[in-house]
C-alpha cells in the first residue's frame, strides 16, 4: 500500500502544488466516501484544513474504486489537476 501512496504524493507534487500532502490521509479519505456507496461514478468535495478543496472524480466497483483525477483548489483561486488514469 505505500506504494500508492507514494504515487498520489508524486502526482499531487508533480502537479505543482506545493502544500504537505500525505497520500495516506488522501486514500483514507477517499475510502471513508465510498464505504457503503453503490457503484457508479461520483464527485466528492472536502474542505482542508488550510482551507484548500480537494474534489474527487471517482468510479466505484463491487470490490473497488477507481480515482480518474483530482482537482485542488487553493482560496486564491489557483487550480491544480491531477489525472491518475
Amino acid at each position: 500500500m505505500d506504494d500508492i501512496y507514494e504515487i498520489i504524493e508524486n502526482l499531487i507534487k508533480a502537479s505543482g502544488y506545493l502544500s504537505s500532502i500525505s497520500g495516506f490521509d488522501i486514500y483514507n479519505e477517499i475510502c471513508d466516501e465510498v464505504d457503503g456507496k453503490k457503484n457508479g461514478s461520483y464527485v466528492f468535495m472536502s474542505k482542508h484544513d488550510n482551507d484548500d478543496i480537494f474534489e474527487y472524480n471517482l468510479t466505484i466497483f463491487d470490490d473497488e474504486f477507481n480515482l480518474s483525477s483530482l482537482t485542488i483548489t487553493t482560496p486564491d483561486g489557483q487550480n491544480y489537476f491531477i489525472p491518475f488514469d
